[in-house]
C-alpha cells in the first residue's frame, strides 16, 4: 500500500513541525514554501517549556539541534532599569520540568529541515489553490504542477491565502496597533545572562541571549499602521537610546547591521476565531488559523502544539488495520485546539494592552501591581500555558 501523502503549505517553523511529526507517523510529505530559499537572517524565537514538550513528543531536541541558550533569568523591566519580576529559570524548570530557552529562527527552521526527507521542502512553489473533494484533494502550484493529497496542512501564515478561499466571511487579520523592530546582533562581551522585557510609555524593548554570543533584540511601539522611518536604527536609537544598560550598548550592535538586517513590521493578530480548525482534507494551524499578538511569546509554541496534536490524531501513513478517517480525524482535532489556543490569542491581546499603556498614572499603576505581586502567583498564572499541551486520547 501506497503511504498517504500529506502536503504542507507553508514552511514555517508550525509547517515543517507538522511535516516532521506526519513523516514520523508514516506519511509521505511534500512541503511547499513560496520564498525561493530558506531564511538567513531574521530573529529568534523563544521555546516555552509547552513547545519543548510537544517537540520531544515527536522526538525533536530543540536545544540541540538549535544552539539555544538558557538565560539565567526572565523577567520585566522599567526605563531605568528597576526590575518589576524577576524569575529564575531554575525554578521554571522545577515547576515546569524544563526552562524556556531561545533560538535563532533560520537555525532552527534548518534543524527541522534537517529531520525531513532529501527533497521534502520545495522551495519557490507558491501555492495557487487547493480543491477539497471528499475522497482526496489537489493543491495547485504556480509552477503547474499538481500534488495530490489525502491531507493538506495550511500553515500557510497570518495573510492565508486557503483561509480566505475556505472561510471568505471571517474578518481576518487585525492591526493590533503597534510595530515591532527584530534584529539578531554580536555582543558576547556584554556578558547579559538575562531574558528581559523594558516596559516604557507605549513602547517596549526585549533582550534574549541566544548562543554563541549573540542577542535577539525586539522593540515595539505605539504608530499608525504603515508608518515608516528613513533608517530603523536610527528610529531605535532615537526611542530608546536614554533607556537603561545594557541596551544603549546593544543599539551601538544594531548600528553596525546592515538595514535590510534590522526588520520592522506591522503587528496583527485574526480578528476573531475561525469557525473550526479544518475544512474537508485541509487543516489551519499556527498563524494561519490563530495568529496572535506576541506578548505572551506563544505564536510559534502554539503552531508547534498544533501539528504534534494534528499528527497525533491522525491515521497512520501507511494505513494499516487503523479505521480512522481524515476527516474525522481533522474534526477531532479542531476540538482539541480550538478553544485553547483562542484562549491564547485573546490573552495576548490583553496582555499586549498592559504593556503598551501610555498614560503617566496608568503607567504607574501599572508598575505597582507588578512589583507587588509574588513571583510563585506569576508563575501560577503561567501554569495553564506552560502546562497546557496534551496529546488527545484517541
Amino acid at each position: 500500500m501506497t503511504n498517504r501523502h500529506a502536503v504542507v503549505v507553508g514552511a514555517g517553523i508550525g509547517g515543517l513541525t507538522a511535516a516532521i511529526a506526519l513523516h514520523r507517523r508514516g506519511w509521505r510529505v511534500t512541503v511547499c514554501e513560496r520564498a525561493p530559499e530558506p531564511p538567513t537572517t531574521g530573529a529568534g524565537i523563544g521555546l516555552a517549556p509547552n513547545a519543548l514538550r510537544a517537540l520531544d513528543a515527536i522526538g525533536v531536541d530543540a536545544a540541540h539541534a538549535g544552539g539555544s541558550a538558557v538565560p539565567t533569568t526572565m523577567g520585566v523591566r522599567r526605563a531605568d532599569g528597576r526590575w518589576l519580576t524577576r524569575t529564575d529559570t531554575a525554578d521554571m524548570a522545577a515547576r515546569y520540568g524544563v526552562a524556556p530557552i531561545a533560538v535563532p529562527r533560520p537555525t532552527l527552521t534548518a534543524a527541522l529541515t534537517g529531520a525531513l526527507p532529501a527533497q521534502a521542502v520545495r522551495y519557490g512553489t507558491a501555492v495557487t489553490a487547493v480543491v477539497d473533494d471528499a475522497d482526496r484533494s489537489t493543491v495547485r502550484t504556480a509552477t503547474g504542477a499538481d500534488l495530490p493529497a489525502d491531507l493538506v496542512v495550511a500553515a500557510d501564515g497570518i495573510h492565508s491565502a486557503l483561509r480566505r478561499a475556505y472561510f471568505p466571511a471571517h474578518p481576518g487579520p487585525h492591526y493590533i496597533g503597534e510595530i515591532a523592530w527584530r534584529a539578531l546582533v554580536d555582543a558576547p562581551d556584554l556578558r547579559i545572562t538575562a531574558m528581559s522585557e523594558t516596559w516604557g510609555r507605549g513602547e517596549r524593548f526585549g533582550v534574549t541571549p541566544l548562543s554563541d554570543g549573540r542577542f535577539y533584540l525586539y522593540a515595539t511601539a505605539l504608530v499608525p499602521a504603515g508608518t515608516r522611518s528613513a533608517d530603523a536604527r536610527a528610529e531605535l536609537r532615537r526611542r530608546f537610546g536614554s533607556w537603561h544598560d545594557p541596551i544603549p550598548a546593544l543599539l551601538d550592535r544594531v548600528d553596525r547591521l546592515d538595514p535590510a538586517d534590522v526588520l520592522r513590521n506591522d503587528l496583527y493578530d485574526l480578528a476573531g476565531p475561525l469557525p473550526r480548525l479544518h475544512h474537508g482534507r485541509i487543516a489551519w494551524l499556527g498563524d494561519a488559523a490563530h495568529a496572535m499578538a506576541p506578548n505572551l511569546g506563544q505564536g510559534g509554541c502554539q503552531a508547534i502544539e498544533d501539528a504534534v496534536v494534528l499528527a497525533h490524531l491522525l491515521p497512520a501513513g501507511d494505513g494499516g488495520h487503523d479505521s480512522r478517517s481524515v476527516p474525522a480525524a481533522l474534526a477531532a482535532y479542531t476540538a482539541a485546539r480550538l478553544g485553547r489556543t483562542d484562549a491564547v490569542r485573546v490573552r495576548a491581546r490583553r496582555v499586549g494592552r498592559l504593556g503598551a499603556l501610555r498614560n503617566p498614572l496608568a503607567v504607574a499603576a501599572r508598575d505597582l501591581t507588578v512589583r507587588a505581586t509574588p513571583t510563585r502567583l506569576a508563575l501560577r498564572g503561567m501554569d495553564d500555558l506552560f502546562n497546557g499541551f496534551h496529546l488527545p486520547e484517541l
